[in-house]
């Protein structure tokens, strides 16, 4: 009688440390393990082989990269065993998520017992996978609105050129609600290359605003940059959600529009400042 099919595991990791020692106590176990060190190459792995297990750290590179990868390896083998592996169970946006899209997750240094034991139990009573959802970027600002601005909020409040200027919280964030209409129009536009005239007007207005307001250029340019951090620290957070082939388009759309913005209210600045 031949016997099973060893379960193939993807081991996604950028210490090779981590990569060494876990595939080879996992190999050891009877698993057969493949390793990738970046999401390029974890991607083009789960496009070729299929997969009963991923093991995947959370930051492979960047904060959140795992999500990537089980995001590509739902899609793809939507019956494989997802876990993630973090050093900062803290981190509770992520956690959810987690808990949310993955089987398990494991605090770094994982114990390699639990782990082998975690698999074990999974193997035998997989959950069944549940839709993988695909919002466009457009709607995932849309319904994250609230997010956007209180994080760009926080980065207002903490940079010290701007928080040098004495505001309420609605005076900082005031444009903001405007601001991500624009680009959610912007977005579901046929047009996104073309800014739409009610983006131009919202730049135009917090150009003037903000000089009556006594901020100078560089503090227009923070201004922007703390709701681009928190534009892209939202969509970090929340990649699972994404429809992915088209987010790296949707994104550069996102900056466009920004930049976009940013010109109208430095035009509206220096007009203020002219007259």
């Amino acid at each position: 009688m031949p016997a099973a099919p060893r379960t193939r595991i993807l081991l996604v990791d950028d210490e090779p440390n981590i990569l060494l020692t876990l595939s080879t106590i996992l190999g050891r176990e009877g698993y057969r393990v493949t390793t990738a060190s970046t999401v390029a190459e974890a991607v083009r792995h789960i496009g070729i082989h299929p997969f009963g297990v991923l093991i995947a750290d959370l930051n492979i590179g960047e904060p959140g990269d795992g999500f990537t990868v089980v995001s590509a390896m739902r899609r793809t083998h939507p019956q494989c065993v997802n876990l993630i592996l973090t050093g900062y169970p803290a981190f509770e946006s992520a956690l959810q998520a987690i808990r949310n899209q993955v089987d398990d997750y494991l605090v770094k240094p994982a114990d390699v017992q639990v782990l082998v034991k975690s698999l074990e139990a999974k193997l035998r009573n997989p959950r069944p996978a549940g839709p993988m959802a695909a919002q466009s970027l457009s709607e995932f600002l849309r319904e994250n609105a609230s997010e956007i601005v209180a994080l760009a909020l926080a980065g207002m409040k903490t940079d010290s050129r701007l928080a040098s200027i004495r505001l309420s919280d609605e005076q900082r964030v005031d444009h903001l609600p405007g601001l991500l209409s624009g680009i959610v129009e912007q977005l579901e536009s046929k047009s996104p290359a073309r800014p739409t005239p009610s983006l131009l007007e919202n730049g135009a207005r917090h150009g003037a605003v903000r000089r009556s307001q006594h901020y100078t250029e560089d503090m227009l340019v923070d201004d922007m940059r703390a709701v681009d951090v928190s534009i892209y620290d939202t969509v970090q957070s929340g990649l699972l959600k994404l429809e992915l082939s088209s987010l790296i388009p949707g994104l550069r759309n996102v900056n466009l529009t920004l930049s976009a913005h940013l010109q109208e209210s430095m035009k509206a600045f220096h007009a203020e400042g002219t007259n």
